[in-house]
């Protein structure tokens, strides 16, 4: 057993690797990088050279480059040789503005270095981009020269970056700022929750171990999973924090401010104060009334499940459906074979199974709206639950079909198996053959599936999510494919393969459990 799942682990994590690395090769390498400014205003208002120095410096955020500017690298030189007055330095004037002149602007000195720097580097390029002029002359908007040195990343620098900062954890001198002097981590009375907190100082949160009222009701924020940053489908946010944040509206309550407590005052606030993390700049009046040190950027308190939690209820539900209707239904249709039952049964499994997905989910969205008047769109439901219900039940409808199909092949299958003519012979009841022998020896290759099903429920349904509009991960994905977000897509790959592999070691561990007869060891040459 141990052999097993420390050989199933290497070769998951081997997969995951591969599988990251396949993604990434497509996504940065197949597809036009400028893909990525389709969506972008910013972009439509640039031109000229500053449009090509604003791609750069997106092309280096979304990870395709790395690229130095001439004017920083000035900077740099002047800084450590005047200090912080060096814009008003003559020498860094005159170098800033030699590269204006595309005639004269190699004969610079620090040019020469910047060439000289950069030029040497593997993979990297120094490129040069004129002043852009009217024919009498004058500059043109954004038509300013740059002068930059470029180095492209390819795919196993990338993949390495990914997996060397997949985890991180705060320490106490994670905060570089000379005012704080007392660092530590200690457990602490938590005035919000009225339990215990681990409590941080020196940390980026001050709040790293905590209780609430929210589901799983303990959290923290010490130890970080770093998926990587939406860029563009939500503006430089980590993709943690989106898939776990609440999606509803802000919610305000009666709360104390940090100063507060131990008084009876008490202001409506928004704040979650489980969030706070320290601000390097200077406070105000207010912020200095409010809170006793300088852990006082936020975020809000928000009702409504996250994007991630939305999936899942959907899923988990959808699931408990496709097992309490699917089984009994597979089984009496199978009981019943070329009977009434088991031709409705194969009636609607032709018909669930073959029709498309979208086409059959407008279909019945259409029919429940108009019979029952529930919620289309999601954001529309007045009562929340409620926009749960088609989305659900959309979801569960061809996973009960397609659990019905193999409880009843399989259970057809065993029918003719020679134990079940031994049981016959023996005086078994029909009931007591289809209940202890046939059910049971049918649901063996069905419950290898039950981990992966109940897991995948976190992976949210693609189709469903967008046609309800459904704040889930699904909906997220396909979100991101449309607006090119390339950090969105490479973390959702992460996040379904992860789960995928997952899945199918519970599934196989549950199913030895579950029969005797299947050994995860290759001891006896009972091996699977």
């Amino acid at each position: 057993m141990k052999k097993y799942m420390l050989k199933r682990i290497l070769f998951s994590i081997f997969s995951l690797l591969v599988v990251v690395m396949v993604v990434m090769f497509l996504v940065y390498t197949c597809i036009h990088r400028d893909v990525i400014f389709q969506t972008d205003d910013m972009w439509n208002k640039k031109s000229n050279n500053e449009r090509t120095i604003y791609e750069y410096n997106q092309y280096q955020k979304y990870g395709y480059c790395t690229y130095v500017d001439y004017a920083m690298f000035v900077k740099n030189k002047y800084v450590e040789k005047v200090g912080e007055g060096y814009d008003k330095d003559d020498g860094y004037k005159a170098d800033i503005q030699a590269i204006q002149d595309p005639e004269t602007y190699m004969e610079n000195e620090t040019v020469k270095e910047f060439y000289e720097e950069y030029s040497s580097k593997s993979g990297c390029e120094v490129k040069y981009y004129e002043p852009v002029r009217y024919n009498n002359g004058r500059l043109q908007k954004g038509g300013k020269a740059y002068l930059i040195a470029v180095t492209e990343r390819n795919v196993f620098f990338r993949l390495w970056d990914y997996i060397k900062n997949f985890f991180s954890v705060e320490t106490t001198d994670m905060v570089q700022d000379e005012e704080l002097t007392d660092r530590y981590v200690r457990f602490e009375k938590d005035p919000y929750s009225g339990l215990f907190a681990i409590v941080g100082s020196g940390t980026h949160h001050k709040y790293l171990l905590y209780f609430d009222g929210r589901f799983p009701f303990i959290h923290q924020n010490w130890i970080h999973i770093n998926l990587g940053t939406s860029y563009t489908t939500y503006r430089d946010q980590e993709i943690t924090t989106v898939i776990n944040n609440p999606t509803g509206d802000i919610k305000a309550t009666l709360q104390q401010y940090p100063t507060m407590i131990g008084t009876d005052q008490y202001e409506e606030t928004a704040i979650d104060f489980h969030s706070l993390t320290y601000n390097t700049g200077t406070l105000s009046e207010d912020e200095l009334a409010k809170f006793p040190d300088k852990y006082t950027v936020y975020s809000y308190n928000r009702g409504g499940l996250s994007i991630i939690e939305n999936s899942f209820v959907i899923g988990l539900i959808a699931t408990i459906l496709q097992y309490i209707i699917g089984l009994p239904l597979g089984i009496l249709i199978a009981r019943k074979k070329d009977g009434l039952a088991d031709k409705i049964g194969n009636a609607y499994i032709i018909f669930i199974m073959s029709v498309p997905s979208l086409a059959y989910i407008f279909m019945f969205a259409a029919l429940m709206t108009k019979a029952f008047g529930l919620p289309y769109k999601f954001a529309n439901a007045e009562v929340k639950w409620m926009a749960y219900i088609l989305p659900t039940i959309s979801l569960a409808l061809p996973s009960i079909g397609s659990t019905m199909k193999w409880m009843r092949r399989y259970m057809i299958d065993q029918m003719n198996s020679d134990y079940v003519k031994f049981a016959r012979a023996e005086g078994l009841s029909e009931r007591e053959i289809y209940r202890i022998h046939i059910s049971r020896n049918a649901l063996i290759p069905l419950v290898h599936g039950i981990p992966g099903n109940i897991i995948l429920c976190l992976t949210g349904a693609i189709i469903t999510e967008r046609v309800y509009s459904v704040p889930g991960v699904g909906n997220l994905l396909t979100t991101a494919l449309n607006a090119h977000d390339n950090g969105v897509i490479v973390a959702c790959t992460v996040f379904y393969t992860s789960l995928s592999i997952l899945s199918i070691i519970l599934g196989d561990v549950l199913l030895a459990k579950y029969d005797p007869r299947i050994s995860l060891s290759d001891e006896g040459g009972g091996g699977r």
